[in-house]
């Protein structure tokens, strides 16, 4: 949108235009509304598991908070990527008022229930084919972006006014009808009486139950079907056209706030709805990892790998490593929440291997083999960059090669990905020329790679706060042991910085009470360290404050876990230096842009702009008493810091701004305190960024609007402004999957401060299975190199569905409890089918009786499925869940006293008689 229309949209949102908005006060909003019924549906779907498992649930503490429901579904590492996907749903939610704010079909304005619905379900089926492919990211964003719509339903139409106290079911089914709609020339509403709006609506559409919602028009001389309502707001210029007034609930405040908690609570009860919903499609698991929720680290583990016969004797330690990691993780708290696997050779790299079961990655390990190559370079980046495409947020990521790359020119593509995912990326490297240890002689190592080439990534480590450890091939074993150490569940950076260029330096990072097992990192040449505790301690033999180990040119001191301010003293050509440690408290960043009018923020999808003033949005994990004092923009090489303004936002968040972004990498500095168990005893605390961030003077900004179909290409418009020097900007497009295609001219012509527009057109082949993402990056370089910049893209492939029936049951066969009240058993047969035109039977589901269940394919008919059902009488009622593969979903009940022809004919005298009989038996038999 151009700027004048940015202002106008949010002046929309700020009066509660286009919404429940988001501002913070007595009114419910959108946020509110998402979260609580997000927190509510895990609660349920853990419960539910537990119950399973035959383990008791303690119900956490109300409100329901992140780390109480976490800790509840025993999934205590898991708080961090489940406040993260709670905000990536909420910022799609929110994102819909700003890129869709004059889109009367996502807010159901203008009577458009047809389109809104559409919407809502064209959403649902997309989010269940996300799930099905395990890609939760792209499932979150697009469930955030319909809870909009269905939400605003309900303060924009009159559902509330016309007397419902349940959502409105038939939104997010496509078999039934949402309601009688008014037609297009049925007078809706009368004029309000002055500021009271209460009886506008007229009596024949409240007491037919007719549905109706406001117009709503912000250019003066629009107006509005004769009769209709108003939305209603000083920016709605048709509330000032006969009818005059507005029917919205958005607030306490607008014409019908007096039904403003009506209308959140039943957007709430259909919030929940809709997530049971999808539950019920994808199941309990894919659904809670959806969330964020695993009962695993939370992490994700990435490894990729060169496979070139020269790295045979790599891939074996690598194998054993693997397979000694996979053992002492499996079934624990450490288990990764999925595994990552891209090999790479010349000139192929790939496929991208995922998966969330332990003995199926090790199978992928086992399978590896080197062949081929020789002593060129070869396809790590590229087989990054798939890798990085693939990884969810804050991944652990390793990279195996003995030679450089051949693809240097995506370096800048990788680091974006990098800064996106903020992933930890670390490279192990053999057969580089130089390899420094602590206290020994330099030696001469194969010629394969220069020291020259392993500088790519030496600077990729270091921008993706990793290492970069360059080793023989006899110490590639000890070397993977940090892969154990790095990829813990609960590591936290508490400090990172980078090359001294052989000036002495001094560091300082703050160790607290709950953090443990901290490790501090160098890699460099010929580096001399000091170490002094909070304590003033040197080590000597006398104190000894940490343990000390070497593999290739790393060094790691182990450090006892004193509370308080270390200094850490080095000197020599030092590479990068990283201290960690393991706590519950870390944070979330996301680079946001605020917007003072609605005091509410849109994350970025890009890098903000050098010199210009932003913000931050810094989100506290693992603690509900912990508080943010101080958050700073620290250059990655370098001593310059830019501090910002915290402001408070509650639930843990807190809205940061900065004057400027440095034109230098930075990382980014939090600092806090926290009362913990002892109110009278605050403890402080410092955690950083593991990434390296970059601002650009390149703007880019683009939006995706609706799916990819297979076999026809797809329109992706962009925008791109710079700051800087214009001139022509290269364009580079990368996608996740050399399946799909991506063009755009090479070029596209820039002049500071002009805005340019430019097209990028996407195809994926016709056998692509519905919902595949695809993950493209834009980038724009400018001439010379010196500055870049990028947007990614999240795109699902749908093909058009046309199945929107769930799968129907027909009692075959019944043994039932009703004719022999001796019998202690009943046993049923039944025949779920998907129609002849249906998409498949996916899914059945036992979800009432204890009785033993058995389903199979029919051999007609691959639209069938064939169930037996045995029970005791004394558990006389079946529930099955029946889903189609396209995500429908119905339930099917049984009851023992039920006839051969489905009528429940329930004979009551005669079902209390057998129970009175069984009742007797039991206590005749005790």
């Amino acid at each position: 949108m151009s700027p004048a229309l940015d202002v106008l949209g949010f002046l929309l949102i700020l009066t509660g235009a286009q919404g429940f908005g988001i501002l913070p006060g007595d009114s419910q909003n959108h946020l509110d509304i998402t979260e609580t019924a997000i927190l509510n549906a895990t609660v349920q779907v853990c419960r539910a598991l537990a119950e399973n498992e035959g383990n008791d649930f303690a119900f956490p503490n109300q409100p329901f908070t992140v780390t109480g429901v976490a800790t509840a579904c025993r999934a205590q590492n898991s708080i961090r990527t489940f406040q993260l996907s709670i905000t990536s749903i909420i910022f799609r939610n929110v994102r819909v008022d700003i890129r869709q704010a004059f889109n009367a079909s996502f807010h159901f304005d203008d009577e458009s229930f047809i389109g809104g619905r559409n919407i809502i379900l064209a959403g649902i089926t997309t989010v269940k084919a996300n799930i099905q492919q395990e890609d939760f990211e792209a499932a979150r964003e697009n469930l955030g972006t319909i809870l909009h719509p269905l939400q605003d339903f309900y303060s924009h139409s009159n559902w509330a006014e016309n007397g419902h106290e349940f959502p409105n079911s038939n939104l997010i089914r496509s078999d039934t009808s949402i309601g009688n709609i008014a037609g297009q020339s049925q007078a809706t509403c009368r004029s309000c009486d002055g500021d009271d709006c209460r009886n506008n609506i007229l009596d024949d559409i409240t007491q037919g139950d007719i549905l109706t919602s406001g117009y709503f028009a912000v250019i003066p001389g629009l107006t509005k079907p004769s009769g209709k309502c108003s939305h209603g707001g000083v920016l709605d210029v048709t509330s000032r056209i006969e009818p005059t007034g507005g029917i919205n609930k958005d607030t306490l405040d607008s014409e019908h706030g007096f039904l403003h908690l009506n209308a959140a609570n039943l957007a709430a009860k259909a919030t929940s709805e809709i997530l049971e919903n999808i539950r019920q499609a994808v199941g309990d698991t894919p659904f809670l990892q959806t969330l964020g929720i695993s009962r695993g680290s939370g992490k994700a583990l990435g490894l990729v790998i060169d496979t070139t016969q020269s790295m045979s004797d790599d891939i074996a330690a690598v194998q054993n490593a693997t397979s000694s990691l996979i053992n002492s993780v499996a079934g624990t708290d450490d288990q990764p929440l999925s595994f990552i696997l891209v090999p790479f050779n010349d000139p192929e790299f790939g496929p991208l291997m995922k998966t969330a079961d332990p003995q199926v990655f090790e199978g992928y390990i086992d399978d590896l083999s080197a062949s081929g190559g020789g002593d060129e370079p070869e396809m790590s980046l590229s087989g990054l960059r798939l890798a990085l495409m693939g990884a969810p947020q804050s991944s652990d990521i390793f990279l195996f090669t003995d030679a450089p790359a051949k693809d240097v020119e995506l370096k800048n593509t990788v680091i974006a990905l990098i800064e996106r995912t903020q992933s930890v990326v670390n490279f192990l490297i053999t057969g580089t020329t130089t390899v420094n240890r602590q206290g020994r002689i330099n030696r001469q190592l194969h010629n394969r790679i220069a020291a020259s080439d392993a500088q790519v990534y030496r600077d990729l480590a270091q921008a993706a706060g990793g290492v970069a450890v360059e080793v023989e091939r006899d110490e590639l074993l000890a070397a993977t042991d940090i892969i154990r150490q790095i990829a813990n569940s609960s590591v936290v950076t508490l400090l990172q910085a980078s090359r001294s260029a052989g000036q002495p330096r001094s560091f300082t990072f703050v160790a607290d009470e709950t953090t443990t097992n901290i490790r501090l990192y160098i890699t460099g040449d010929r580096v001399s360290t000091t170490i002094r505790s909070p304590e003033g301690m040197l080590h000597n033999d006398m104190n000894q404050i940490f343990t000390f180990t070497s593999v290739g040119n790393l060094q790691i001191f182990q450090l006892e876990d004193q509370v308080g301010t270390w200094t850490v003293e080095a000197s020599g050509n030092l590479e990068s230096l990283r201290v960690t440690g393991q706590s519950p408290i870390d944070f979330l960043v996301d680079f946001v842009e605020f917007l003072p009018l609605m005091n509410a923020s849109d994350v970025l999808d890009t890098r903000p702009t050098i010199g210009t003033n932003g913000s931050l949005l810094v989100t506290l994990t693992g603690s509900e008493t912990a508080t943010v004092t101080r958050v700073t923009l620290v250059e990655a090489v370098g001593t310059g810091e830019v501090e910002g303004t915290v402001v408070p936002q509650g639930s843990g968040q807190f809205l940061v701004h900065v004057n400027e972004f440095p034109s230098v990498p930075f990382v980014v500095r939090v600092d806090g305190s926290d009362v913990n168990t002892l109110p009278e005893r605050p403890f402080v605390f410092q955690r950083q960024s593991p990434t390296n961030f970059r601002a650009s003077n390149v703007t880019i900004n683009a939006t995706v609007e609706r799916n990819l179909v297979p076999g026809t290409d797809l329109s992706v418009p962009f925008f791109a402004t710079t700051e800087g020097t214009g001139g022509n900007f290269s364009i580079r497009l990368t996608t996740n999957d050399q399946r799909f295609t991506a063009s755009a001219p090479s070029s596209i012509l820039l002049q500071q401060g002009e805005i340019t527009n430019g097209t990028v057109i996407v195809s994926a082949p016709l056998n692509t299975p519905s919902g595949t993402t695809i993950t493209l990056t834009i980038e724009l370089e400018g001439p010379g190199g010196q500055d870049t910049n990028y947007i990614v893209l999240r795109i699902t492939v749908f093909n058009t569905v046309m199945d929107f029936r769930p799968p129907v049951c027909q009692v075959l066969s019944i043994v039932n409890c009703i004719h022999n009240c001796s019998k202690i058993t009943w046993e049923v047969s039944l025949r779920v089918s998907d129609g002849a035109d249906g998409t498949g039977v996916d899914r059945v589901t036992l979800t009432q009786g204890n009785g033993t269940l058995e389903v199979g394919p029919s051999d007609s008919n691959e639209n069938i499925m064939l169930v037996t059902y045995n029970a005791t009488c004394n558990a006389p009622d079946l529930a099955l869940l029946v889903v189609d593969r396209v995500g429908n979903t119905d339930t099917c009940t049984v009851n023992a006293f039920q006839t051969t022809a489905g009528v429940a004919s329930l004979f009551n005298k005669v079902h209390l008689m057998c129970l009175l009989n069984l009742a007797l038996g039991l206590l005749q038999s005790l």
